[in-house]
């Protein structure tokens, strides 16, 4: 199992990269639900660290035609999966990282308030690699044991708190495999 290192909420098997994309909690907010969204730069080239530098705010735009829409964006999550199971985390998870944006779901707004933003490397349009299922599993473990009202039904997709802008993680993510 990962173990979470409570003086400063980052994952001990982790390689932390500290994003400035994120600010503090609301006061009293209780952490609760996990997303889970997916990410590549540019979108299905798994060899690059441009999503590191995009979370980083050191991405290069003129590295690729795709990235000129990234302009000015400043987003985070807290995890990264990537293809081959390493972590790295971005934010602490007493803080509010900017994974969620405008977000609504059964009278709730506002998820980054209250959750733990999960990327994992892929497209909407591929499958996920078994290790990242395994990471995955274990991070959702780990954090459940830490984070207690994390219940199983508050573990959802950027497309269910999104509909109409998202569709990640996408419809080859197996939600079977993280139960």
């Amino acid at each position: 199992m990962l173990k979470l290192n409570k003086t400063n909420s980052v994952l001990l098997n982790a390689e932390y990269l500290p994003s400035n994309n994120c600010d503090n909690r609301p006061t009293d907010v209780e952490i609760d639900t996990i997303i889970l969204h997916c990410i590549s730069l540019p979108e299905g080239n798994y060899s690059t660290d441009y999503v590191i530098d995009f979370f980083l705010n050191k991405l290069n735009l003129n590295a690729h035609s795709s990235f000129q829409k990234l302009k000015d964006i400043k987003v985070s999550s807290h995890i990264f999966i990537r293809r081959n199971g390493d972590i790295i985390q971005f934010v602490p998870f007493d803080l509010r990282a900017w994974h969620a944006g405008k977000s609504s779901f059964k009278g709730r707004e506002n998820f980054n308030d209250f959750s733990i933003g999960i990327e994992l490397e892929g497209t909407t349009t591929s499958v996920f690699e078994e290790i990242q299922y395994d990471i995955l599993k274990n991070v959702i473990k780990t954090l459940k044991s830490s984070y207690t009202s994390i219940e199983d039904n508050n573990i959802l997709g950027h497309s269910d708190i999104s509909p109409d802008r998202k569709s990640d993680p996408g419809p080859f993510f197996n939600w079977n495999k993280i139960k």
